[in-house]
Formats: structure tokens, sequence, C-alpha cells
């Protein structure tokens, strides 16, 4: 039987620690208590926080001699991110802790596999919790009360986060393995392609479309590079522009990366390659006031690219993808990137769109693998969507 790690930092918060693991115990399940603690600890555990710290490449000594906290939590969150892929035997892991406590057990549960039930009992809950999640599937659960010792409230608390983790880490849920996987890419603007496509490749394909958000992005891409994925449908790489000039959904310079690093077939295409995104209209930078803008809703504020900026995204993705040495096709739609981008549209600008298909045109190294293909069509016209199923079920099945 696998076991439910319980983590904290037992120096102070042993107490609640004991608390939630006695909890899992009485929910059926069976609780390993980890210490990632810099000091002496309060109550019994089951791995110690040497044991963890050992893990740091330059050994426990980095970690557990120090004087500064700071610093050690560091050490310890690096510890910890080490620590915990190299276990075998997790059938989930809750931990709990303030500021401190929480960036060191998240470090380790953004290491373990998507689907690998992750509870993160947190005084930060409520707030940004963005570079405690990033890209993985950690449930965050408000503790409410500061952990300082038990009380009536957070006893409730622990007691739910314990019930939580026992039953999502006794029902797995038996996987379809049967069908390949495919990642695919997709915005409000780009989604009557998206869906097509989907439609046409479902029946022999299981189907991943991730929100093209900047996290929905490099979701995709770590998924490509841990094997999950056997080939992607990047139609909607809009990402790249909140890269480039400044939006608040961007990708990282690694985008494509896991593509090039992988190989997998890729048919790729420039969807909402014709916006940036921005939040409230208050958000956005004074130096772009005067663009042509379209307000998506209340919190939403997408902003048209020029043709300079279109010409600069194209030759960034083009540089991208002449790393990229397998099955590739990549899609460039004459009518239009967008909902927006079509005639009649508030972003309809035939010369950007211009600007972006020649850059990538000039870029792009077209090999026996890689090629360009442009089409007359908008990218939501039914015929796009038909040829982009096509081309991928041709590169993957040579």
């Amino acid at each position: 039987m696998k076991a439910i790690y319980v983590v904290g930092t037992a120096d102070t918060k042993g107490e609640e620690l004991a608390y939630l693991a006695d909890a899992i115990v009485a929910a059926g399940g069976r609780p390993l208590r980890i210490d990632i603690g810099t000091r002496r600890p309060t109550v019994a555990v089951d791995i110690s926080a040497d044991m963890v710290a050992a893990a740091h490449p330059a050994g426990a000594a980095a970690v557990l001699s120090g004087d500064d906290r700071g610093t050690a939590v560091a050490a310890m969150g690096e510890a910890f991110a080490r620590f915990l892929p190299a276990c075998d035997d997790i059938a989930g892991v809750v931990g709990i802790g303030g500021g401190g406590g929480t960036s060191i057990i998240t470090a380790g549960m953004r290491q373990l596999p998507l689907g690998l039930p992750k509870i993160m009992v947190s005084t930060l809950a409520s707030g940004d919790v963005a570079p405690y999640v990033d890209v993985s599937d950690i449930v965050m659960m408000p503790s409410v009360t500061d952990m300082a010792g038990l009380n009536r409230l957070s006893r409730v608390i622990l007691h739910h986060a314990a019930q939580a983790i026992t039953a999502m880490a006794s029902r797995p849920l038996a996987e379809a393995a049967s069908k390949p996987v495919l990642g695919l890419t997709m915005f409000g603007v780009t989604t009557l392609c998206v869906t097509a496509i989907v439609e046409r490749l479902r029946a022999d394909h299981d189907c991943m479309v991730f929100h093209a958000t900047g996290t929905g992005g490099r979701t995709l891409e770590k998924l490509v590079d841990s094997g999950l994925l056997s080939g992607v449908l990047d139609i909607t790489t809009t990402e790249v522009c909140d890269l480039l000039f400044g939006g608040v959904l961007p990708a990282t310079n690694d985008r494509f990366g896991a593509i090039a690093r992988s190989g997998v077939p890729y048919v790729g295409s420039v969807g909402a390659l014709d916006m940036i995104n921005f939040w409230a209209p208050d958000t956005v930078p004074g130096r772009y006031r005067s663009r042509l803008f379209y307000r998506h809703n209340p919190n939403v504020t997408l902003m048209r690219t020029t043709p300079d900026e279109c010409a600069e995204i194209g030759r960034w993705i083009g540089r991208k993808l002449n790393l990229c040495n397998g099955p590739l096709r990549l899609f460039l739609p004459e009518k239009g990137v967008s909902a927006l981008d079509i005639e009649g549209g508030t972003f309809h600008d035939p010369v950007a769109d211009a600007a972006l298909f020649d850059a990538l045109e000039s870029t792009v190294v077209r090999t026996d693998r890689r090629h360009i293909v442009r089409l007359p069509l908008h990218i939501n016209d039914p015929a796009f969507a038909e040829a982009v199923a096509a081309a991928y079920r041709d590169i993957a099945n040579p």
C-alpha cells in the first residue's frame, strides 16, 4: 500500500502535523510524516529533515548548518524538490505551512506527475498562488487561521484536508491508455477552429486542449517533455505576443523548446497573433495608449499587433521552429488569424498579417520534414480545420 506523505515543519507545526496524520489514519489512509523543518522536531516523524536535506546537491550541511532562515528555506526547497520525485511509494501528498513551509513543500509538489493528488493547506492560499502552483495541479486550501497551535477551526480545516487527500489517493481513476494523446492550444478567438479539429481527431486520439494563457502553453510543453503527449496541434501561439511586448499572458523563452527536444509530430499555426493581452484598460502601459484596442470583457483588454510587431513575432517563432527536427507543418490562414481578424472585424489588418506571414516564410528553413502551408482561408473556416487535421494524420502516420 502506498503512503500519503504528510509534510510540514515539525519544529514549528508539529502539533498540526501530528493531528493531520492521525486524521488520515482515521479516514483509512496510511500517512508518512515528513519533516522539512530546520530545527529539532517537536513530534515523531517518519522521514527526518536530515534525510530530506541530504538530497541537496551540496549535502545536508548546505541546508541545516547556517543561521539565515531565508537561505535555509531556499536550500530546503531545493532539497525537497529533489527528494520527493525520487520516492516511489507516494499515493498523495498533503502539506501544511506558512510562507516558508508553503514555498518548500510546493517546490517538491511541482516536480510530481500531474494527476498525483497534492493538497497544500496554507496561510497564503487566499492570495496570488501562481508562484506556488505554477503549471501543476496543486490544490491550495486556505488554513484560515495561522498555524500556531490547534483550535476549533484549524481542527476542522485539517480534518477536511485529511478526508480529501485520503479519498483522492484511495480512488485512482483508471486511465484510458488505448488512444494516443494530443495537445492542442486554443483561445476564445480560435475556438471554432480547434473544436472542429478535435471533432475530426477524437475518435482515435485523446485530445487535451490548453487555454493559451501563458500557463496553458507551458503545461502543454511540460507534458511533451514528460512523454505523455504523442503529438501537438499548436493552433494558438498567441502567448509569444505577450512575451515579446509586455502582455500579461506570456510564454517563456523556452516556448517550442519541448517540441525541439522531443521531435514529436507538430502542426502549428498563427492563431491570435493579432493581439496582446492586458487586464482592465487602466493597466495598459502608457506607451500603448494610442493603439487599437478591443475590450474582451471588463477585466481583459486586447491590443492589435502592428506590422512591425508581427514581423518580429514571425522572426522569433521562425527561429524557434528551425530548432525542431521532427515532422512539422506550419499553416498560415491568409484571411485572418482570429475571430477579430476577419473582414469587417475590429482587428482586420491584411498588412499586419502579411508582415507576419512574410517574416515566417523568410525565417523558417524548409526541409523535407519542415513545411509551411499557406491557405486562402480564415483560421476559423471549417476547411482550415480539415486541412490541419489531415496534415496531422499525414505526419503522424507516414
